[in-house]
């Protein structure tokens, strides 16, 4: 399915601010099942300036610097993308016991290996802690294939945690999301991270989009839609494999991958530091537009 994403971030400031510098992780990264045909960072006021670069993780960064005053920024990123049918090589029954994995990790020195050890550490948005790998053993028997534990636990959080916007805050302890069974989609992401963390296995945040459909009879409403989080789960066969809770499905073409990290914190959108400014008002608008063979919009 071929997209074009518009992300676009407005602040308004209560005085004039000067000295902005920035760092946006908002482009869409190449994958396998993902095409990047093209991707654009725009700024106003233009900064003075601007460079990219990828970072740990190979995710796309753009650092930009406004010099002159200014009482508003806004960023936008538009981006068109064909997301594909995701493979898995077999299924989720094939995958390593998760007992065994953390163990066949702890030994093994080969690259992927390693690179999925980086992802088994506890961060401060995604810390070990006993009573979150209690959580996680309810799916986590001895001996169940890992990716299928990952795939019990997805659904174990969508059915028994309540999506609620507003609850939550960036700083809102994933253990606080486990004890009142509320948060959104970073929250019910971040939790699954650190449950799995805690029992040594190695666990990706992902950030993205997620394509949303209008109620039937409805007209699909431009800027309604939002960024998206899931999380992926290392298999030494399989590779890492994706699991959405919040909506209890392993991602596919509806699903746009940006970036991929520890936690949050990795791959935050927008992010800086000011001069001045004072107060300030935020408004994000996110469209995930479908598009036809010929590029043109879907109605």
């Amino acid at each position: 399915m071929k997209y074009q994403i518009t992300h676009r971030t407005q602040y308004r400031y209560q005085q004039d601010t000067a000295n902005c510098y920035n760092l946006a992780c908002m482009l869409p990264r190449a994958m396998s099942y993902q095409k990047v045909e093209s991707s654009r960072l725009q700024v106003n006021p233009a900064p003075s300036s601007q460079y990219q670069r990828r970072d740990f993780f190979g995710n796309q960064q753009t650092f930009f610097h406004i010099g002159a005053l200014h009482s508003q920024l806004e960023v936008t990123v538009v981006s068109q993308v064909e997301a594909m049918r995701r493979y898995v090589a077999g299924p989720l029954e094939s995958s390593m016991p998760w007992d065994d994995l953390t163990r066949h990790l702890a030994q093994s020195t080969y690259d992927a290996a390693l690179d999925a050890r980086l992802f088994s550490h506890g961060t401060r948005m995604t810390p070990c802690d006993p009573l979150l790998a209690e959580f996680a053993r309810q799916d986590f028997k001895p001996g169940v294939p890992v990716l299928e534990a990952a795939r019990r636990l997805a659904h174990r959080i969508f059915e028994e945690f309540t999506f609620e916007p507003g609850f939550t805050t960036l700083a809102t302890p994933v253990r606080t999301v486990l004890e009142t069974r509320r948060g959104v989609c970073q929250d019910f992401a971040q939790l699954a991270i650190s449950a799995l963390r805690s029992l040594g296995l190695p666990v990706r945040y992902v950030s993205g989009y997620l394509e949303t459909l209008p109620p039937p009879g409805q007209a699909r409403l431009v800027g309604a839609d939002a960024s998206h989080a899931w999380f992926s789960v290392f298999d030494p066969v399989l590779g890492w494999i994706d699991f959405d809770p919040t909506n209890d499905m392993m991602p596919d073409e509806r699903h746009i991958t940006v970036a991929f990290g520890r936690d949050y914190a990795d791959v935050v959108p927008l992010k800086g530091l000011m001069s001045g400014g004072g107060e300030h008002q935020l408004k994000v608008e996110v469209d995930v537009m479908p598009l036809g063979l010929d590029g043109a919009p879907l109605s």
